[in-house]
């Protein structure tokens, strides 16, 4: 007989339906209306677009093994956020090439990264905090030269409104939808992809099988940082608005979301679909918590042991693989 398993990202998308059917229950919440459950349940999956988008940075690099992180995403996001908001200033023909620009300057600081990790022999939790200090003094020049701009009208229509009057999906979740695909195919059905779980389950071995290991993790800690400017863009596109910690904190639940949704923190294993389903699960429960009028310190608590209980129970106290 075989014993029945479930998988970390189905895991936790059955856990955020749960906390969402029983969050009936509490007061101030959803109530029993279905049209008032439809309503929330569609804005708990537009603001969990943008930290899923920021998560699927994570996904690559955690993926990469080798102690992979990205902890300069959040500075990424707000320096490409302010750099969409400058340079597009309200005119609709300037949002395509303000996007080329956002994913261009985030892939540059995530090449860095790796140049560091890879060349310099810096681990990868030194080299991508010391350049989010590095993004994050570029982030306040800016600011104190008196950041002024504006969103076009055409970001707000396709990211922050619905589709249209018959269709009450706000664009963010189909551009999320999309964009989940991609990085399916990406991960599942592309030579990089294949490349990209053998060097996180063992660089060595990877190498003598003729994986150009120093290109691959260049590659991926730049595409890394073109995600979190594509993230940039889109949070910049839902708020209008512009503010020097704009994506911090969107930091570490982009790495809290990757690893509730099962992507083995020691690399070689894990997959989109669990980061995106993290992202709900973490989106949900705080939006729950602060519906419960939790103080900060009480939401950051629960928060925690969640996590710490999804990782035990997924086995990540396993030793790591070389």
């Amino acid at each position: 007989m075989k014993r029945f398993t479930i998988s970390p990202p189905m895991a936790a998308l059955l856990l955020a339906i749960v906390l969402f059917l029983l969050s009936g229950l509490l007061p101030n919440s959803y109530g029993s209306d279905v049209n008032i459950a439809i309503a929330q349940a569609t804005n708990i999956l537009r603001l969990a677009v943008f930290l899923g988008v920021i998560a699927a940075g994570q996904t690559l690099v955690v993926i990469s093994g080798f102690e992979g992180i990205d902890l300069s995403a959040g500075s990424v996001v707000t320096l490409t956020a302010i750099v969409t908001y400058v340079y597009v200033n309200g005119a609709d023909e300037k949002v395509f090439v303000a996007l080329l620009l956002s994913l261009a300057v985030g892939a540059l600081i995530g090449f860095m990264n790796g140049i560091g990790i890879t060349f310099l022999k810096i681990s990868p939790f030194v080299m991508t905090l010391g350049m989010s200090g590095v993004v994050t003094g570029i982030v306040i020049i800016l600011n104190h030269g008196n950041v002024s701009g504006k969103v076009a009208p055409i970001m707000t229509r396709v990211i922050a409104r619905p589709i249209s009057a018959d269709i009450p999906i706000p664009g963010a979740i189909v551009i999320w939808i999309i964009f989940g695909i991609l990085m399916w195919l990406l991960l599942e059905r592309t030579s990089y992809g294949k490349y990209l779980f053998a060097i996180g389950v063992n660089r060595v071995t990877a190498k003598l099988s003729g994986v150009n290991v120093t290109g691959m993790n260049l590659l991926t800690y730049a595409l890394a940082g073109a995600l979190a400017g594509f993230g940039g863009f889109l949070l910049v596109g839902n708020t209008g608005v512009v503010l020097i910690s704009l994506g911090q904190p969107y930091l570490f639940p982009s790495i809290a979301a990757v690893a509730v949704g099962g992507t083995l923190l020691s690399g070689g294993k894990g997959s989109y679909w669990g980061s995106m389903a993290g992202a709900i699960l973490l989106t949900l429960m705080t939006s729950l918590l602060t519906t419960m009028q939790m103080p900060e310190a009480v939401r950051r608590m629960v928060l925690g042991a969640t996590l710490l209980l999804l990782i035990s129970i997924y086995g990540r106290q396993r030793a790591l693989r070389q």
